[in-house]
């Protein structure tokens, strides 16, 4: 079977690593055609993952024609890219893997939105890959977990089949898609706030208290959007959640600590130089709370420090001083 990963990122760049280790004949494909070839001449992504020797049984490309006799696709763009990479037309019965983990901007829907709406008829086909996944550490044989949601629970089954790579790569499937795209999108938030605390040289309570008040709104976030409460305590939620907000592989981590260094969330974007799917997620998910109604005071703090409107100090300032509350209190009442 041939698998087309659309996509030569970090995390693309891994799957594709992945599914070649197995045996899968895969097509890496980039827009960027001087990088593909130069993947293709040295067998390495020396840009975003210098570490994983391609498989020959993966062929970089820039050309589509391959892609169409690919039964699998997986879509690993950032998810402002998403339905502009549509327009590659995937086979109309191939399985397609959203392993992008956002909102899409400005818009604020959920990507497997995105792709039902460019592709009609496709939601039985399509699976969210989501868990806490960093690219480096699957290619360094680090054991890693991760998800496959869809509705339709064979199309799940199919894709935890093609990943599973023991003892690298374990799969479980879900059919909470809401719930598994939520906890993907929104952990990065709150890892760039992770990343903010640290910066600002605060310790392990901090911490602590960040991210598990942090968990208590996108819980409230994904109760409002119909998601079920217990798929944030699974690796999607609290599972991809740690490791973004720990590990200083995290771009979102980075981002955020660099804020709190002194540099504009530009710059640090910039410096980066990939794309930290927590910054656009924080914008749009703020709109979409505020039109929800539903209260995620630290996700208003941290948009609102990227975006220029607060200093660090006043919006800890502001959450410190909030009206005391029930630690249960929005939880029971959007549940």
């Amino acid at each position: 079977m041939a698998v087309a990963v659309i996509g030569a990122g970090s995390w693309g760049t891994a799957l594709a690593w992945l599914l070649g280790q197995k045996g899968y004949s895969v097509w890496l494909w980039g827009r960027d055609a001087q990088q593909i070839n130069r993947i293709a001449r040295e067998r390495v992504n020396r840009r975003y993952l210098p570490e994983a020797r391609l498989p020959d049984s993966v062929r970089p490309t820039a050309e589509t024609a391959p892609l169409q006799a690919c039964a699998v696709w997986v879509l690993a763009v950032p998810s402002g890219a998403l339905r502009a990479t549509l327009a590659l037309r995937p086979p109309p019965d191939a399985a397609l893997v959203i392993a992008a983990k956002g909102l899409e901007p400005n818009t604020g829907k959920l990507l497997t939105q995105v792709v039902c709406e460019t592709l009609p008829d496709s939601e039985s086909r399509t699976v969210a890959l989501s868990g806490p996944n960093l690219a480096v550490e699957l290619v360094r044989g680090a054991p890693t977990a991760t998800v496959a949601a869809s509705r339709n629970l064979a199309c799940a089954e199919q894709i935890q089949e093609l990943l599973m790579t023991p003892p690298t790569l374990r799969v479980y499937t879900n059919d909470d898609v809401v719930g598994v795209e939520l906890g993907g999108a929104l952990k990065n938030v709150y890892a760039i706030g992770a990343g903010i605390s640290d910066g600002m040289g605060f310790g392990d309570n901090t911490k602590a208290t960040l991210l598990t008040r942090g968990l208590a709104e996108m819980m409230r976030f994904g109760a409002a959007m119909g998601a079920r409460p217990e798929t944030f305590m699974g690796l999607t939620g609290v599972g991809d959640l740690f490791a973004t907000a720990v590990s200083k592989l995290s771009r979102n981590y980075r981002l955020g600590r660099a804020v709190a260094e002194g540099k504009t969330a530009e710059r640090a974007l910039a410096e980066l130089g990939q794309v930290a799917e927590g910054y656009p997620t924080a914008l749009v998910a703020q709109s979409l709370a505020a039109q929800l109604g539903v209260e995620m005071p630290l996700l208003n703090a941290i948009a609102s420090i990227l975006r220029g409107e607060r200093a660090l100090h006043d919006a800890l300032q502001s959450l410190m001083t909030r009206p005391p509350k029930g630690e249960r209190e929005f939880e029971v009442r959007a549940l």
